[in-house]
């Protein structure tokens, strides 16, 4: 047994969450180690759309620009009935709240190779791969101030290259990035949580030139005897999901006739062709979709993240979105307790805001599950019915593509009073328009930095000076950023004069209009050991 040695932040699992994690864990100058199982990365796609906050996620990552090159904008989501004919469509912008298109598709090994090369580029991460970790034991070192169990060093015990031997290593943290059978689960002792959806469905990937009848986003089809979905991912790419019977087996003799049946919808084949050159099948997969979530996501110093805490159909493509949300909300209250000596109660706040917006999307995904399969009961036709003639109703599709990813819930860190901000700014994110800067028309983002930052409309008071100040956070004049108006219209319509960004850009507190201070530095400073002098900035 090799001696143990210590780590600042150990991830388990190098997918893209855990690498995503990370890089934006070295943005705030934490040093981390990943350990992965497998050697390179996975070879076959898998997820394959983002939306715009998580195209502001991987800006964060410093890799947006890459990304970009290798993703296409897609117009949004359409369901459609068994001849086809569309019963309802949630469009998609092009120029999203936060800076880029709601929906982008793309390749996942391409995303993953652009993340590790990233990775390799920072010297505050190092990845092993090849290494299996056999478990992982929370110390008792001393007491916290939030309801987990109290937090010592964590212990992971590990075995490289199929060796024998066993290694440990201390961390102050571990993030459990190892999916849907994690072993970092069950060293937490968390279960599943049943959302009550499962069904198996047939996932298939191909590459063709011969022509192909589709729309530019991605199609559902709501049947009840044979549902799918299908989307164009890539230039020559498209991808095919099917709910088959048990019977209606792909592999064997009579699998490529079976398959040319099944797109025959969409793309013709002869019936005498055969798998070639224009028309590859890249991969074929049966997965069984489950609607789940873990009864608890952290003890002590070991979280859980992605897949290990979530399970969602795919059906309006969250999946990842969910963990790399996850990866941006734990990252920087990780790095504010490592670093500056905040309170281990403020990584309470991560399962309380993630876990709640967690079970919105999954409720929403089985909603589109249910919209396209019914159900196998008496009642399947009249609750298509029911969805088709509900998506006929002004602003309802609309309505539905915004909550995708519904504002925090209230706490410590979002402090939502309705009399006082008019529209809750707080808990929502800050839009991202293009500004000037240093002569340079880049990203909001760009210009915040890592960290809080004060956005005001008015000249800035004491309070929000001293509160800027403590935090270490730039105060910055819309007025002075030359943006098309954005920002001015949107503190307007939340009826602030100022608000406090965390660094994930969520708004955390507000300078209600005609006030002068934030109204919930009580609640949110002892959490961040910010120092408040009663004189300049005491609470409201």
């Amino acid at each position: 047994m090799k001696a143990a040695s210590r780590r600042p932040v150990v991830i388990i699992g190098a997918g893209p969450v855990g690498v995503m994690a990370g890089l934006l864990l070295a943005r705030h100058g934490v040093r981390s180690l990943l350990l992965e199982r497998h050697r390179d990365i996975y070879p076959l796609p898998r997820a394959v759309v983002v939306d715009d906050e998580i195209r502001r996620i991987l800006q964060s990552a410093g890799v947006h620009e890459e990304f970009a090159a290798l993703a296409r904008p897609a117009p949004g989501l359409r369901l459609l009935d068994a001849g086809r004919r569309v019963i309802a469509e949630f469009p998609r912008s092009m120029h999203g709240h936060h800076g880029f298109p709601q929906t982008s598709m793309f390749d996942q090994p391409e995303l993953e190779r652009l993340l590790r090369d990233a990775l390799a580029r920072r010297p505050e991460c190092e990845l092993w791969s090849g290494v299996e970790v056999v478990s992982v034991t929370q110390s008792v070192a001393r007491e916290t101030d939030g309801p987990n169990d109290p937090t010592g060093p964590v212990r992971v015990t590990l075995r490289r290259d199929g060796s024998d031997e066993e290694e440990h290593l201390w961390a102050d943290a571990v993030l459990g990035c190892d999916g849907a059978g994690s072993l970092t689960r069950d060293a937490i002792g968390a279960v599943w949580e049943d959302l009550h959806f499962e069904e198996s469905w047939r996932v298939i990937d191909v590459r063709t030139s011969r022509p192909v009848r589709t729309w530019e986003g991605a199609e559902q089809i709501c049947s009840p005897t044979r549902p799918a979905t299908f989307m164009r991912v890539s230039e020559d790419r498209y991808r095919w999901e099917f709910r088959l019977a048990d019977d209606q087996n792909l592999e064997g003799p009579d699998g490529w006739e079976r398959l040319r049946e099944l797109v025959a919808p969409w793309v013709d084949l002869p019936p005498d062709a055969s798998p070639g050159n224009d028309f590859e099948v890249v991969r074929q997969a049966q997965y069984t979709f489950r609607a789940r979530l873990a009864d608890r996501w952290r003890s002590g110093r070991v979280f859980l993240l992605g897949d290990a805490a979530h399970l969602t159909p795919p059906f309006v493509g969250q999946g990842l979105c969910a963990g790399l949300r996850d990866a941006q909300n734990l990252t920087w209250k990780l790095a504010r307790v490592l670093q500056r000596g905040a309170r281990e109660g403020l990584l309470d706040t991560y399962e309380r805001e993630r876990k709640p917006h967690a079970r919105h999307v999954i409720r929403v995904a089985v909603a589109v599950g249910w919209a396209m399969t019914g159900g196998q009961d008496r009642g399947a036709a009249f609750r298509r019915a029911v969805v088709g003639t509900a998506c006929r109703i002004p602003g309802v599709t609309a309505a539905v593509g915004r909550d995708l990813s519904p504002a925090l819930t209230a706490g410590p860190l979002v402090r939502r009073r309705p009399r006082l901000t008019g529209r809750m700014l707080a808990g929502t994110f800050c839009p991202q328009p293009w500004v000037r800067h240093d002569g340079r028309r880049v990203r909001l983002d760009d210009v915040l930095g890592e960290s809080f930052a004060v956005l005001t409309a008015v000249p800035p008071t004491a309070q929000m000076t001293a509160v800027a100040t403590a935090l270490g956070a730039p105060t910055i004049r819309v007025d002075d950023l030359g943006d098309d108006g954005t920002l001015a219209g949107w503190l307007a319509r939340g009826r602030a004069d100022a608000v406090l960004l965390r660094p994930d850009r969520v708004v955390m507190d507000t300078v209600p209009a005609g006030t002068s201070d934030f109204t919930d530095t009580v609640a949110w400073a002892p959490l961040l050991h910010t120092a408040r002098h009663t004189a300049d900035a005491r609470p409201a």
